[in-house]
């Protein structure tokens, strides 16, 4: 019961905290689960990567998105454990303050993974996958175990969500290219969070550009995260292959103009205390 507690109650956020990211599109908060959340829901995440990845081919013989990490998605479908630990109002919570909205739904939930040696995550956009009609998105990025700086968290374009759909290069060497020299040319500055304890956590919004470092430790880099839209979100015809494969897997049963509201997008916060 105490650990359900730790996961129903609120995190406290400054107005400042708030303001700061609606100006940039990016946070970094400490702390938002303990060590005690960890102990007990980290091990069943990584089972469920263990038991579901079906990458086989060695490092160097994959593609620049296959050498970012590994990706297993929606494990609250197949643990009860995990489950958990996604539907958190915790979490939720935060989420909702962050993006101002009244209730949050889940997008889905995504472990990622950076072997040892695995490459960097190049330059993107996180909505250019999403078929939703808003820019109330927001991703909860929280490493399980403690990172270096050079491991490190994600580096942030602050200010770049302000200018919503600015490329449509899915995550591979030509968006890095292009979004670089954007980038550079933008004038807009980066950050870069560095080390990061177990249990911090950033969230970032879904325009807002990000990109990751590669991993040159001998050590896994494991890293939960949960995607949040704003309830009452409704669903944006796709235009794109992406787009179509995102409304099937995360949405199914919906159609575009219908509400985000399927079966995988329970309500996990609202205001109301529902």
């Amino acid at each position: 019961m105490e650990l359900e507690g730790h996961l129903a109650e609120g995190y406290a956020l400054s107005e400042s905290q708030i303001a700061d990211y609606a100006r940039d599109g990016h946070l970094l908060l400490p702390k938002v689960a303990n060590r005690e959340i960890l102990k007990a829901f980290a091990p069943a995440i990584e089972e469920e990567v263990k038991r579901l990845n079906r990458q086989d081919k060695p490092l160097r013989e994959r593609d620049t998105y296959g050498q970012a990490f590994i990706q297993i998605s929606n494990l609250w479908e197949t643990s009860a454990q995990v489950r958990r630990f996604v539907m958190a109002r915790r979490f939720a919570g935060i989420a909702a303050r962050l993006m101002q909205a009244d209730g949050v739904r889940i997008y889905h939930d995504q472990a990622l993974f950076k072997e040892p040696g695995g490459g960097h995550t190049p330059w993107h956009q996180d909505q250019i996958y999403w078929p939703l009609d808003t820019t109330q998105t927001i991703t909860m990025w929280m490493p399980l175990v403690d990172i270096p700086a050079d491991v490190g968290s994600m580096s942030f374009v602050s200010g770049s969500y302000h200018r919503g759909y600015i490329s449509k290069l899915v995550i591979s060497d030509e968006s890095h290219r292009t979004l670089q020299h954007y980038i550079d040319g933008s004038g807009m500055p980066v950050v870069h969070y560095g080390a990061m304890q177990a249990g911090d956590a950033t969230f970032h919004a879904g325009w807002t550009l990000h990109s990751a470092p590669s991993n040159p430790t001998d050590a896994m880099r494991k890293v939960m995260t949960i995607i949040y839209v704003a309830d009452g979100t409704r669903i944006l015809e796709p235009d794109s292959n992406a787009r179509r494969s995102d409304l099937t897997r995360w949405m199914p049963e919906r159609r575009p103009g219908e509400l985000a509201d399927s079966r995988l997008n329970p309500l996990v916060y609202s205001a109301a205390g529902s």
